[in-house]
């Protein structure tokens, strides 16, 4: 019999993966062409070409044995050191290859840090609305998750909530910037206040409250739009990052951890972290890839693929008369339900062969999240089905 801890995750399987799934049903009945899946955020621009390049040269020129073998827990020095320069030239910050750990994407940084910070009863704050999987990785580690409720004029950080939800037993924050499934910015504003709001609460419990960052779409941004990079606001900060969206490497499954030294405890939080991401059972971050992404640090996927996306969807459904958030960031349009219930709403594009994903996926109800990672031509060819299921509803 299987753990009982294991059971409420098969009761609440991942919606998007559910979709996702039955994308793939649909598909093959009235063919791929017709199904206009907006459900998985899998990136469909090509990895930039470097990636490659990169790649056939490791094997062809590098011995194997350092190519294949093991490394330290925390990955290639020389890898951890090449983002760390990075790093250090575009956003003015001063790390070492100590204080980055390789990990198997931003699911297992998040992990890890998490392992490294949580006592069974540590609370951790999420923003509605969120990537559901933030819940499963805090209950991992027996840690409670405390959400505040969203600031739905704007969706920036809800801060008067945030004070109110902030505990004595508060040890973590996480945040997303780019926001997942919003596309949000964070604005400087808005992170300054955050950490003001810690920086206070920190002297009154008298023990570190510690922010992680997620930020797998950190370069996909739009209109001028910057994002602040938080370790210069706020000590306490663990900067989570992937590969996955930037580099249009979702399955290589390679990204890193930043502990900068202004971090409490840095040195042995370091450490912990390094052993966390051992014995969680990844040991270390894959070899080749790191080797590879060591090569490319300033490489680029092509962002006006997403941007002429994101304008054609946004301003036709917005002319259809939907009310979206206008994404700044990520891949995402967060999409306002016409009604109450937006599985409904989910429910009654299917028949016009669309896939979204409802907004109790994020816990936010009565919004939809559409990835339009997809091809222009899935954008286009969506439209008129868009327009006649907005004929429903207005």
């Amino acid at each position: 019999m299987i753990a009982e801890k294991m059971k409420p995750y098969l009761q609440n399987n991942s919606a998007i993966r559910a979709m996702f799934e039955e994308g793939k049903k649909m598909a093959a009945e009235f063919g791929a062409d017709k199904v206009y899946d907006f459900s998985l955020g899998n990136p469909n621009v090509p990895a930039p070409e470097s990636i490659k390049e990169a790649i056939k040269e490791i094997l062809d020129q590098e011995d194997p044995v350092f190519v294949h073998g093991y490394m330290s827990n925390a990955g290639f020095p020389h890898v951890r050191r090449a983002i760390a320069d990075n790093l250090n030239k575009r956003f003015g910050t001063k790390f070492s290859e100590e204080n980055l750990i390789m990990t198997v994407g931003a699911g297992s940084g998040l992990n890890v840090c998490l392992k490294t910070l949580l006592d069974p009863g540590d609370e951790v704050i999420v923003f509605a609305p969120y990537f559901l999987e933030y819940g499963a990785y805090i209950r991992n580690y027996d840690g409670v998750l405390v959400e505040v409720e969203p600031e739905t004029e704007t969706f920036q950080l809800n801060i008067a909530d945030f004070e109110r939800k902030l505990s004595a037993k508060t040890k973590a924050v996480i945040i997303n910037n780019p926001h997942n499934p919003t596309g949000v910015v964070y604005s400087e504003e808005t992170i300054r206040r955050l950490a003001e709001v810690l920086e206070r609460k920190q002297r009154e419990y008298g023990h570190a409250v510690y922010l992680i960052s997620d930020e797998p779409y950190r370069e996909l941004v739009f209109d001028g739009a910057s994002v602040p990079f938080i370790t210069k606001y706020y000590d306490n900060t663990m900067v989570v990052y992937s590969y996955s969206k930037s580099l249009s490497l979702p399955g290589e499954r390679i990204g890193y951890v930043v502990i900068p030294d202004e971090v409490e405890d840095s040195a042995d939080t370091i450490a912990a972290a390094t052993i966390a991401n051992r014995i969680s059972g990844c040991v270390n971050a894959p070899s080749l890839i790191q080797l590879a992404v060591a090569r490319c640090a300033d490489a680029e996927v092509d962002l006006g693929y997403y941007d002429r996306n994101r304008r054609a969807l946004y301003e036709a459904l917005t002319g259809f008369g939907f009310s979206c958030v206008k994404p700044e960031g990520a891949f995402y349009l967060w999409v306002k339900s016409p009604v109450p219930d937006e599985r409904e709403f989910t429910e009654a594009a299917k028949k016009h062969r669309i896939l979204m994903v409802p907004g109790t996926s994020f816990a936010c109800p009565g919004y939809v999240r559409l990835a339009y990672c997809v091809s222009y031509e899935t954008i286009q060819n969506s439209l008129p089905e868009f327009e006649k299921l907005a004929k429903e509803y207005f």
